[in-house]
């Protein structure tokens, strides 16, 4: 929805960038507690599937991954609100702004 923006089609992809760095971080970071978490849960299973095996290092991963899932989901369901907001589809004077700040 980013690149659908009248901010991100005139160029100006900094601003966006600045306004969405929290969910973007937060996105990178759930994806690599993800990824961690369950090649570790896979890699256990592989190697000894009768087995329930739950390590504590595996524990603070699973942990960290579940608090990261609810920021995640909280910022991503506000980024979607403000991605409705029609300023950021048309020229508007906070994009003028924007604009001015940073060459002052």
């Amino acid at each position: 929805m980013l690149f659908n923006t009248y901010v991100f089609q005139v160029g100006l992809v900094a601003i966006l960038l600045q306004r969405f760095r929290a969910v973007l971080l937060l996105s990178a970071l759930y994806l690599m507690f993800s990824i961690i978490l369950h090649s570790w849960l896979m890699n256990l299973r592989w190697l000894n599937s009768k087995a329930f095996i739950w390590t504590d290092g595996l524990l603070v991963l699973f942990v960290l991954q579940r608090i990261a899932s609810v920021l995640y989901y909280y910022f991503y369901k506000r980024t979607s609100e403000y991605l409705g907001d029609p300023r950021l589809y048309e020229d508007s004077q906070w994009l003028r702004e924007a604009l001015a700040q940073p060459r002052q």
